[in-house]
C-alpha cells in the first residue's frame, strides 16, 4: 500500500477509506494503528458500533494483540458515541484533548463517519460537522484514517466527506471471471503525494491486508543482480526502469506510423555514446545516415571524434548518398541475399566485435527490424532474430530493437515479445503521442505517459 500511495500517509492528513460491507476497511485501519506503534507512533482506534472486545478477538486473526499494545501504552481503543465525541472534540480540556494527550498519540482512526449522516441533522449541519472534525484533526497534528460506508448506490457519486477531507481510498470487491469476486484498491484524491493510479488487487492474508500495485509482474532476477543500467537520458522512463537499460539485455520499441520514435531513439543512442560504447547501427529507409549524423550533432556528440575512436558502425541495407568521412564506417548490405547477408554477419560484422571485446569495448546495437521484414522477410526474423539475441545476451551488448507490431502480425509480434528483456510501445492517439513500458527485467509495466516536446535536450519529456 505504500508503494501506492508513494511513501504512505503524509503525516497529518485525514484520509476516508471508504468501501461496502466485507471489503477490509477496519483491517485496514487497525494495520494501519498496529505499523503505527512499530515504528513508535502512538494510536487512537474510535469506535461508535463495535464493542473493544469483538476488535481485539477480529484483529488476533492476524497476530496483533491490541490488548498488549494497550498495556505498552501504543494503542487505545475507545467505544463512544458520535455525538458524545464531537462534543468533547469541541470542548477544550475535554475527553478527546485527554486521550491525545495521554497516549501522545500520532494516529487516529474513526469506525465510521458514516454515523453522521444517519442522525437527525440536516444536510447543512452535516457539512458543519465534517469541517469541525477535520478542523479538531489537524489543530492536533494527528494523521487520520476515517472509516465511511459506502453502498452500491454510492459508488459513481463521491460524497460530501470526499471533497473536504485529504485523501480518499475505496475499496472494492467485484465480480471477477462471473464465478469469483476480486478485491480493489483505489486512491481516488490524496493531497500534497503523487500516486501509482488506477484500481490494485488486495488480499486478506493471516498478517493482514497485502496489496499487489497494478502493472507489476515478476522481475528477472537474474538480470536486476548482475547488470548495471544506464540512463536512457529521459527521467520519467528511467524512473521506471530503475535506472535505465540493463548492460546485455534486448528491449523492443513497438511503434506506430504517426509516432516519432526518432527523439526516444537519439536520447538512448546518445547516452551510451556518454558511457563511451561502441554503437552498431542497422538503419532504416527513414532514418538515414545524414539523419543519424545530425542527431548526434544535436545531443552535442562529434561525429569526428567518434570515428576517429571507430565507435560508430552503421549497416546499410539502402544505396543513398553519404556524409563526409562516414564511408569506412558504412557496412553496406544493400546487395546481399539473405544467405550472403548471414555470411556477412559472420566474416565481417563479427570480427569488429571481437576486436572491441578484446580491448574492453562495450557495445550497444540499435537494430531496425521493420528493415530487415521490409529487406528479407518475416521468416528472416522468425528463423534467426533468438539465435541473435542470445549471442548478444551472453557477451553483454545490449540491443534496442525498433518494430511495428501492427504491421508484422501477431504471431510475429508475440514471438518477439518473448525472446526480449523489455518492450516500449509508443503511439499516437488522435493529437498526442504516448509511451508505456509493457514489459521489463524489474517487473514493472507503467502507465500510458504522454511525450511532450521541448526546446532543450533531449527534446522530450514524458508525463
Amino acid at each position: 500500500m505504500d508503494t501506492v500511495l508513494n511513501g504512505g500517509v503524509p503525516a497529518g492528513a485525514s484520509v476516508v477509506v471508504e468501501g461496502a460491507p466485507g471489503t477490509g476497511k477496519t483491517t485496514l485501519a487497525m494495520q494501519f494503528l498496529h505499523q503505527g506503534a512499530a515504528v513508535g507512533e502512538a494510536g487512537l482506534y474510535i469506535t461508535f458500533e463495535e464493542l473493544p472486545e469483538q476488535l481485539y478477538r477480529e484483529m488476533d486473526a492476524y497476530g496483533w494483540d491490541l490488548k498488549e499494545l494497550e498495556r505498552e501504552g501504543k494503542l487505545r481503543v475507545v467505544s463512544i458515541s458520535p455525538d458524545l465525541l464531537m462534543e468533547q472534540m469541541l470542548e477544550p480540556g475535554g475527553l478527546f484533548e485527554q486521550l491525545v494527550a495521554e497516549t501522545a498519540a500520532k494516529r487516529i482512526v474513526l469506525d465510521s463517519i458514516s454515523l453522521y449522516r444517519y442522525g437527525n441533522l440536516s444536510v447543512r449541519e452535516q457539512r458543519e460537522t465534517f469541517y469541525r472534525l477535520r478542523s479538531v484533526l489537524k489543530r492536533h497534528g494527528l494523521t487520520a484514517l476515517l472509516i465511511r460506508e459506502e453502498s452500491l448506490s454510492e459508488e459513481d457519486k463521491p460524497a460530501f466527506e470526499n471533497y473536504v477531507f485529504d485523501g480518499v481510498i475505496r475499496l472494492r470487491l467485484k465480480v471477477y471471471m462471473e464465478k469469483y469476486r476480486m478485491r480493489t484498491v483505489e486512491v481516488t484524491k490524496m493531497r500534497g503525494r503523487p500516486l501509482l493510479e488506477g484500481e490494485h488487487v488486495y488480499r486478506i492474508t493471516g498478517e493482514g491486508i497485502h496489496v499487489v500495485p497494478a502493472r507489476s509482474m515478476v522481475e528477472d532476477v537474474a538480470v536486476l543482480k548482475n547488470q548495471k543500467c544506464v540512463s536512457t537520458g529521459l527521467d520519467r522512463l528511467d524512473q521506471v526502469l530503475d535506472g535505465g537499460l540493463a548492460e546485455g539485455t534486448v528491449y523492443l520499441l513497438d511503434t506506430n506510423s504517426k509516432a516519432n520514435y526518432k527523439y526516444i531513439m537519439g536520447s538512448i543512442v546518445a547516452k551510451r555514446f556518454e558511457q563511451g560504447e561502441t554503437v552498431i547501427a542497422l538503419l532504416s529507409s527513414f532514418n538515414s545516415p545524414m539523419e543519424m549524423t545530425n542527431m548526434l550533432a544535436a545531443h552535442g556528440i562529434s561525429l569526428e571524434e567518434i570515428i576517429e575512436k571507430e565507435r560508430l558502425y552503421l549497416v546499410e541495407h539502402y544505396r543513398r548518398p553519404h556524409p563526409k568521412g562516414l564511408s569506412d564506417y558504412i557496412l553496406d548490405v544493400s546487395r546481399h541475399s539473405n544467405q550472403e547477408y548471414r555470411e556477412w554477419l559472420a566474416q565481417v560484422l563479427e570480427p569488429v566485435f571481437k576486436k572491441g571485446f578484446s580491448e574492453g569495448r562495450k557495445f550497444f546495437v540499435y537494430y531496425d527490424l521493420n528493415t530487415i521484414v521490409a529487406e528479407r522477410g518475416k521468416e528472416f526474423i522468425r528463423n534467426y532474430f533468438a539465435e541473435e539475441t542470445a549471442w548478444a545476451r551472453s557477451m553483454g551488448v545490449t540491443v534496442l530493437a525498433l518494430c511495428n507490431f501492427a504491421e508484422i502480425g501477431d504471431e510475429i509480434a508475440s514471438y518477439l515479445e518473448r525472446t526480449c528483456n523489455g518492450v516500449l510501445r509508443t503511439w499516437v492517439d488522435g493529437c498526442y503521442q504516448h509511451i508505456q513500458v509493457t514489459k521489463a527485467p524489474n517487473g514493472k509495466i507503467s502507465e500510458p505517459m504522454l511525450v511532450e516536446n521541448m526546446e532543450e535536450r533531449p527534446f522530450i519529456r514524458m508525463v
